[in-house]
């Protein structure tokens, strides 16, 4: 028995380490988890292309899947395994949810093997990948706004310290990502430092909460830019063709949204730095099983 599930990444709106509070979007760029059911009572998991990548995060995930239907699915948990691969076009550790993304497909994807797919709503299933996150040590909120953009798709406000769904909005934008060559943790995050700009944060959540979400976009880049150590240069180039722009998780990755023409400008831009450019869209469609 196996199943098969994709979900999107996401870009940042508003930090929610600051705060608790915290918004983020959907974006074209998907990761695919297939989940192969064993009885060997063995739960194991691969990257594609990376295979000395921590796979702790969707071992979690199968995990509590398991915990939570797994009597409904008629699991024998003495001999119940699984196997499970993720691969992605997302960059790991660049601030676009690459664990939220994961953590979505494979949780539908092992409710797909246990066919079980109609036994969660997707919420409570998102619920379930940010307890799996929290369990494997890679968030610092439980990054629940992150999991619900990609899990729902559009844009979702969120409060992560009760993993609560305050506001979800279809927005249709033009996305452009630059990537610097480092990488990030957001586990290795001075949380301290975040908490200082606490009311900045609020004025973001605040913005995002009254459907601003590009003016609250760009009062998160230059904020978390200035806190994380990060460089702002790509936000100002970015301004003001790009709608809003901001820094994404907790970097590197710089995210740029708008119309189709404007983003050309600063493409051209981006490009001539050090890393890697996408252009890609907003997505509507938020994880699903295929």
């Amino acid at each position: 028995m196996d199943g098969r599930a994709v979900a999107p990444a996401a870009g940042t709106v508003v930090n929610a380490i600051a705060t608790g509070h915290g918004a983020a979007f959907a974006i074209d760029l998907e990761t695919t988890a297939t989940v192969e059911l064993t009885s060997d009572g063995d739960i194991r998991g691969t990257v594609a292309d990376a295979p000395d990548a921590d796979t702790e995060l969707v071992e979690q995930c199968v995990r509590h899947v398991f915990d939570a239907v797994g009597d409904e699915a008629g699991l024998d948990r003495s001999i119940a395994g699984a196997r499970i691969r993720t691969e992605s076009a997302v960059p790991m550790a660049a601030g676009l949810k690459s664990s939220s993304a994961a953590a979505n497909a494979t949780v539908l994807a092992t409710l797909d093997a246990l066919d079980c797919a109609d036994a969660m709503d997707p919420i409570d299933a998102c619920r379930l990948g940010v307890e799996a996150a929290r369990a494997a040590g890679v968030t610092i909120t439980g990054a629940f706004d992150d999991a619900s953009a990609s899990m729902l798709g559009g844009v979702t406000v969120t409060n992560n310290t009760t993993d609560e769904l305050g506001k979800q909005e279809t927005v249709d934008w033009d996305v452009l990502v630059y990537t610097p060559p480092d990488r990030a943790f957001s586990a290795a995050v001075d949380v301290t430092a975040c908490e200082r700009v606490a009311p900045m944060a609020e004025l973001a959540i605040e913005l995002a909460s009254e459907g601003r979400f590009v003016e609250a976009m760009t009062v998160n880049g230059f904020v978390f830019s200035a806190t994380l150590g990060y460089d702002p240069d790509p936000l100002l180039a970015a301004l003001p063709d790009a709608a809003g722009a901001s820094l994404s998780g907790t970097g590197p990755s710089f995210v740029a949204v708008g119309d189709a023409e404007a983003l050309d400008a600063v493409e051209r831009d981006w490009t001539e730095r050090p890393g890697t450019t996408i252009r890609t869209t907003t997505r509507t469609k938020g994880a699903t099983i295929v």
